[in-house]
């Protein structure tokens, strides 16, 4: 009996001790992840144009928010065309999550609920397209959007975001729409419901959680990219703020207290739409995970 209690008090201790460094390691890992949010915020609160990120401080000895007011006011070199760069960058956001919906919902229902079957087909030979880093695809992408005469144009970027946004979202709508009785889909058509109002009103509606899981996705390819910009958009007009940040390493005195507050200014509408689309991605992220 007394080894009896022993062993299970044993076993108790070992799993306090496990459950004490997951909490320790996601600590850890909390810290990494954070440390270079919390450097921005650094920098961009220093009245001294960054200069507090190498005086070994944590904490600006006298926080300003001039920098802010620098973004908002265009009032640098840099800056001279921010809003009109965050512009762009919007737009190329905007216009990829919504052509990565279409498209892929779209695909995703005639494949799976029309072609039954087909989807699987789909999807795979879609994500060969991740077999090849991104990087190696950039010279032949720009010699398709050359012939197309889509050179320095927004849509040329777009295009390549979409391209490479399109498998993961048709991976993860044959998962969740595995999980979508194809008997829905009868009810309606015996009711009389034609090919879009099913796909309208039946589909997307029960497709919501995967649906914002794949617009936070593909507004984060978008909106994080730099190397697609910077080689299909080559006028001032068109610059987004990704490629005018990439300038700053060019350049040792830049006003890095304004470039990193503009940066927390660039990173404030993938945050909103992730917390306005949290609920369904929650949902949809752990009914992926238990379809796979």
């Amino acid at each position: 009996m007394i080894a009896f209690a022993a062993g299970r008090l044993s076993r108790r201790g070992r799993r306090w001790l496990a459950e004490l460094g997951l909490v320790a390691l996601g600590f850890v890992l909390l810290l990494w992840s954070t440390a270079p949010i919390y450097n921005l915020f650094l920098i961009a609160l220093d009245p001294e144009e960054g200069e507090v990120e190498f005086t070994g401080n944590i904490y600006p000895p006298e926080p300003s928010l001039e920098a802010f007011e620098t973004v908002f006011t265009q009032d640098d070199r840099y800056l001279a065309d921010f809003w009109l760069q965050f512009g762009n960058s919007a737009f190329i956001g905007v216009a990829t999550t919504l052509l990565t919906l279409l498209i892929a919902s779209l695909a995703s229902f005639a494949a799976g609920r029309i072609w039954r079957g087909r989807n699987a087909l789909l999807s795979n030979t879609a994500l060969l397209t991740y077999a090849i880093p991104a990087a190696f695809l950039v010279i032949p992408f720009y010699r398709a959007i050359y012939a197309y005469g889509l050179t320095n144009s927004h849509w040329a970027v777009i295009a390549a975001h979409v391209t490479f946004a399109l498998p993961f979202a048709l991976l993860l709508l044959r998962h969740y729409g595995g999980l979508m009785p194809l008997e829905l889909d009868d009810a309606a058509r015996i009711d009389g419901a034609t090919h879009w109002q099913v796909y309208a009103r039946v589909y997307l509606p029960l497709m919501k959680p995967a649906l914002a899981v794949i617009a936070i996705y593909a507004l984060l390819v978008a909106w994080n990219d730099y190397l697609y910009q910077v080689v299909l958009l080559t006028s001032q007009s068109k610059m987004t703020v990704a490629m005018m940040q990439g300038h700053l390493f060019e350049d040792p005195d830049a006003a890095w207290n304004a470039m990193m507050a503009a940066a927390l200014i660039y990173s404030v509408p993938p945050v909103a739409v992730f917390f306005l689309l949290r609920r369904y991605m929650m949902s949809g992220i752990g009914l992926g995970g238990a379809v796979a």
